[in-house]
């Protein structure tokens, strides 16, 4: 490994000019206005595969392309697919961020710009790992593919039946992801579960146009008094979320479970000044990492209604709207939910107003087996290039993609996150450390070492 440690001490500044260039660009999935942004980082991730010689297309879908790449076939050693995404959330709000979002800015070690560690940064760790191996003359020592998605930040629609219509193709022993995070500084980790998720929009329609609150306030029902009593009526006084049904599926935390997340090195003081917060809360009987990463949370994401601009304006708004979502644990059935809250919310419905309710997208949680040798065989790459073995967590946040890749490509799912909690993914001023960066550039050079060592 001494010429390919070489190669990446010497190739620091590029590597970090490159992810500069990637950030760049403003590939925010949701929005259609920078749809051509968006297939720009697709040409972009295009580009950068081929300069390595590697089978490369570009896969159109109905949204926006995937990108899939390949290393030659190494036989008798296993196959590595490497997945992540080259979208980014939108940057709202605009006048929170200290530089523009996509005006890469460093400062304190750390690069800031939309997509820093969510998911550019940490899936590019991976593209420098395989050039490292590459430019420095040594032949990978087995083979690695590339499935590199633009719609992860809306649902991953396409990717699904893309995976399940190319099996053959996209065939490996393990899925390597890095969209998750470390547990603290300097202690790096393995993430072996993932909350699901089923997020909702709810449209409540009244008159047909605003309405002077005190003409008609008191005859006409408020579509915006409607709407904070029904995400009221959503969880209790102890956090438990109330809809008929919603816990039946949800699997207890064992003792053993709730000790090792009590053995990890969390201080919530520390949490909270990190926040900038006086007090914590959320269902009552867990900690805080339990409710974070191991419980079902309901949480709203937005609200709009009535006059947001300055001074006062005296209207019965006619329309209000919400969006939430709930994080679920693993064998709980977004489907099944989706059934439930819409009774649960049509009952609540007044006369006056009309309910429409969107189902934006789910997916389940999961847990992948700590037992497999591909965990492993990443715990040694990641002492390698951190100085440091992992610890094992759980990860409150999604990825969709992971239970399909499990069920169709039958291959152990590697979580190996180098992000930190403060990295301010889906919030203004995100950030990535450029020595975490370099250190998972180093980690995953390693990572295609060990797990040659396994059988195919």
């Amino acid at each position: 490994m001494t010429a390919i440690d070489a190669y990446i001490e010497s190739h620091r500044q590029a590597f970090v000019d490159d992810l500069a260039e990637l950030l760049h660009i403003p590939s925010v999935s949701a929005d259609s206005r920078h749809a051509g942004d968006t297939r720009r980082a697709a040409e972009w991730m295009v580009s950068r595969f081929k300069q390595l010689g590697l089978a490369t297309e570009l896969v159109e879908t109905a949204g926006h392309p995937l990108v899939v790449a390949e290393s030659p076939p190494v036989p008798g050693k296993p196959v590595a697919l490497v997945y992540g995404h080259y979208d980014v959330q939108p940057p709202d709000p605009l006048g929170e961020w200290t530089t523009p979002p996509f005006e890469p800015s460093i400062r304190h070690g750390n690069i800031y710009a939309r997509g820093a560690t969510d998911d550019k940064g940490q899936m590019l760790t991976h593209v420098k790992s395989v050039e490292a191996w590459i430019k420095s003359g040594q032949p990978l020592p087995l083979q690695v593919k590339f499935l590199i998605e633009g719609e992860e930040e809306v649902g991953s629609v396409h990717l699904e039946p893309f995976v399940a219509e190319n099996r053959q193709r996209l065939a490996c022993d393990c899925v390597v992801i890095s969209d998750c995070g470390q547990f603290a500084p300097g202690v790096p980790a393995i993430t072996y579960g993932l909350r699901g998720i089923a997020y909702y929009e709810l449209k409540l329609i009244g008159p047909r146009q605003d309405l002077h609150s005190g003409t008609f306030g008191g005859g006409v029902t408020n579509p915006a008094g409607v709407l904070v009593s029904m995400l009221a009526a959503l969880k209790d006084a102890d956090g438990r979320i109330q809809i008929p049904g919603f816990y039946d599926d949800v699997i207890p935390l064992s003792v053993a479970e709730r000790q090792q997340f009590r053995d990890l090195p969390f201080d919530e003081a520390d949490f909270k000044r990190q926040l900038v917060v006086d007090g914590l809360s959320g269902e009552a009987g867990h900690t805080t990492l339990e409710r974070r990463w191991a419980r079902p949370t309901c949480d709203i994401n937005g609200l709009t209604s009535g006059y947001q601009g300055e001074g006062a304006k005296t209207v019965l708004p006619a329309r209000a709207s919400a969006k939430f979502s709930f994080r679920l644990v693993p064998n709980q059935d977004p489907a099944k939910i989706s059934s439930a809250l819409k009774t649960f919310l049509e009952v609540r419905v007044p006369p006056g107003i009309r309910m429409e309710l969107v189902d934006h997208h789910g997916a389940p949680g999961v847990v992948v087996r700590l037992d497999s040798p591909y965990i492993r065989a990443a715990a040694a790459a990641i002492e390698a290039g951190f100085g440091s073995p992992p610890v094992y967590i759980r990860e409150g946040g999604s990825i969709p993609i992971v239970n399909t890749f499990a069920r169709e490509l039958d291959a152990d799912v590697l979580l190996l996150g180098w992000g930190q909690n403060d990295d301010n993914t889906h919030s203004p001023n995100e950030k990535f450390s450029l020595a975490d960066y370099q250190r998972g550039i180093l980690a995953s050079a390693y990572l295609w070492q060990e797990l040659a060592k396994l059988p195919a």
